[in-house]
């Protein structure tokens, strides 16, 4: 199934109003640590897969990308992405990351932030991913990770004055979709174990360079108080791999 939920009219007026919407990277609390995981995007061609508002489309370019496509399902997206960029070494596509076919060894760098776990098949797109890049190009992606998507919940468990007890981990083994709540009801995710992930880059021939579970900067720590929830549990996996 390809789910569009971003053009939905109350998921999207929902969805811009997040920090991450508002703020760009800087709102976003997993930046830090992807920005580290990107090798030296310079004189680089660059595929970015679910690119939504091309935040890193053009974090790329001011690094001196040569080229970067932006590649995104959601009209809503594409439109706030090329009202932001004035830059025609961008371009962006409408197009489901399913159904991306590009030249082999295209690309230098693949990116993708927080989009795979809505996507059935992950075999699939590392099938594409690693014919489209050249040799040792790099794929650097985050979703959200397996302890976060394992139930249906996806939610904390509270007490009777709502105050957050623990974060439940139940059916983890079980892979598949997961019918949750994200910003509106009906929302499908997928869900696959952190070796599944992990064995399905190495088995496409990827090589892993770095799997990280990333905490809040000490910034966004220090400003946003809630945000302390977040060492309780990881939300987010990003990894690193290398064709």
């Amino acid at each position: 199934m390809k789910q569009n939920k971003y053009d939905d009219e109350i998921f999207f007026s929902k969805y811009e109003k997040m920090p991450r919407s508002v703020k760009g990277l800087k709102g976003a609390g997993e930046w830090h640590v992807l920005k580290e995981l990107l090798p030296d995007l310079r004189d680089k061609s660059i595929l970015d897969l679910g690119c939504g508002y091309g935040w890193h489309c053009r974090y790329a370019r001011e690094q001196q990308a040569s080229s970067v496509i932006g590649i995104d399902i959601s009209e809503k997206m594409l439109q706030k992405a090329r009202e932001k960029t004035d830059d025609p070494l961008i371009s962006y596509m409408k197009l489901p990351i399913e159904d991306i076919h590009f030249s082999e060894s295209q690309f230098d760098v693949v990116i993708s932030s927080l989009a795979f776990h809505y996507i059935e098949s992950f075999e699939s797109i590392c099938t594409k991913v690693y014919d489209c890049l050249k040799p040792n190009g790099s794929f650097v992606f985050s979703v959200e990770h397996p302890i976060f998507t394992s139930r249906n919940e996806q939610d904390w468990y509270y007490d009777v004055q709502g105050n957050k007890l623990h974060w439940a981990v139940d059916d983890y083994q079980s892979e598949g979709n997961r019918e949750t709540t994200f910003l509106t009801e009906n929302v499908i995710k997928y869900h696959r174990t952190l070796s599944t992930y992990v064995n399905t880059l190495i088995n496409a021939g990827f090589r892993i360079k770095a799997v990280k579970e990333p905490i809040p900067s000490d910034e966004m720590l220090k400003n946003n108080p809630e945000m302390k929830d977040e060492l309780r549990r990881p939300m987010f996996l990003m990894i690193s791999a290398e064709k």
